[in-house]
């Protein structure tokens, strides 16, 4: 990696960086008042933890080994051999990267649970839940046996978005429903926070999605923009059926739309081109925009619909990657496992549309099976929920003995 590349790749992983507390905003927003700080610390608590189990072994486990393997090994634990002396310092900051994925993806869950999960249950789960589901998940996806068999994730849309929301799903059927609800809702309580936490959101995905190209080279312009495109596409189409079927456009449905414009995009950023990215957002968008409104007919709990957003719009998006996927934008490493298999509207036909569905349906499965049995192992002994009246009069005081809001003198 030469200077420029890494200082790419540096800036994009503090792009990265400022995603999780961007992701703070946006779910602290969304939450209840008397909620706001406890979800701002389930965020924060990630970027606390998930760096010293990232350095100590689920950077080697996730990426170690043999290629096309299910587990890395534990060379690499606690930094053994990875220094500035063995490689100029290139795997130290593909390391370093890939760290700030590790941060956001649990955090991501934590929209789901807010306002009934004790935060001792959750700053046990995150951990766990790291080394048990979303480091083999890596492994397999990024250099493990699917991307062997030929399926392509570009940033994360089936290791990440599909990983976190479907296991957001598990953990929601395990901890149960919000005292209330569905028949007394609860709107944000802050438009602004999410409307910043939705721009830092964007800002970061740049990074994301462009510093998933290992260098600053023509693919990784390619990502930056068709991160740009998808996400407008996906926001502006959410806007428009709201617009039809409810009669207005609410600020929290264009942020929703941005977002998961952003997560159908980020599988497919640096493998398609032309108007691909206005298509995957715009059926991103609107496939969202219903999907969130599955919690209420099929009674799960999902809060601030990590499920209908990050679910879905990653299997959107990686579904679709089967479909417009050029070779042309391949590189050789890529190449070299997929094949070359274009999506089905390349002429590849629907060898890799395939692939793209087993690996999201094995990443489901696992993905939910796995975290299921977390959940259910934490509410057996430390207990996942709190009581009735924590919830009833907030997280906030009750678990960490402050408030957002203090009332005027």
């Amino acid at each position: 990696m030469d200077t420029g590349d890494a200082a790419w790749v540096m800036v994009s992983a503090a792009l990265v960086l400022f995603m999780t507390p961007g992701l703070a905003l946006f779910y602290g927003g969304m939450d209840r008042a008397k909620n706001v700080l406890n979800m701002l610390m389930m965020n924060f608590w990630c970027l606390l933890i998930v760096p010293v189990v990232w350095v100590i072994a689920g950077y080697s486990l996730a990426q170690g080994g043999d290629a096309g393997g299910v587990i890395g090994d534990l060379d690499w634990a606690f930094l053994k051999g990875i220094d500035l002396t063995a490689d100029g310092g290139s795997q130290l900051v593909v390391l370093t990267f890939l760290g700030m994925f590790a941060v956001i993806t649990p955090a991501l869950i934590s929209g789901a649970v807010a306002g009934r999960m004790r935060f001792g249950a959750w700053a046990i789960f995150v951990p766990v839940w790291l080394l048990l589901v979303f480091v083999p998940v890596f492994k397999w996806v990024y250099g493990g046996w699917l991307a062997e068999r030929g399926s392509i994730d570009f940033a994360g849309g089936t290791a990440i978005h599909v990983n976190a929301g479907i296991a957001a799903l598990a953990v929601v059927l395990v901890l149960g429903k919000r005292r209330g609800w569905p028949e007394h809702g609860a709107p944000p309580h802050n438009m602004p926070l999410v409307m910043i936490g939705t721009g830092i959101l964007w800002l970061g995905w740049f990074g994301f999605n462009a510093g998933s190209a290992g260098a600053a080279n023509g693919q990784a312009i390619q990502a930056f923009l068709n991160t740009f495109l998808a996400a407008a596409a996906a926001g502006l189409a959410w806007a428009l059926v709201e617009r039809i079927r409810d009669g207005h456009v609410t600020n929290l449905g264009a942020a929703s739309g941005i977002v998961a414009g952003l997560v159908a995009i980020t599988p497919c950023a640096g493998f398609v081109s032309g108007m691909a990215p206005l298509v995957i957002g715009l059926v991103a968008g609107v496939i969202c925009c219903f999907a969130v409104g599955l919690k209420t007919r099929f009674g799960y709990d999902d809060a601030l619909d990590v499920v209908g957003v990050h679910f879905v719009g990653g299997l959107v998006g990686s579904l679709l990657l089967g479909l417009f996927a050029s070779p042309d934008y391949f590189p050789e490493s890529v190449a070299a496992l997929s094949g070359f298999k274009a999506g089905l509207f390349e002429g590849g036909g629907l060898g890799l549309l395939g692939e793209q569905a087993l690996a999201n349906g094995v990443t489901i499965v696992y993905s939910f099976v796995v975290t299921t049995l977390i959940a259910l192992a934490l509410k057996a002994t430390v207990g996942i929920r709190v009581d009735e009246e924590t919830e009833v009069s907030g997280l906030d005081s009750a678990e960490h003995a402050e408030t957002a809001y203090h009332a005027a003198f």
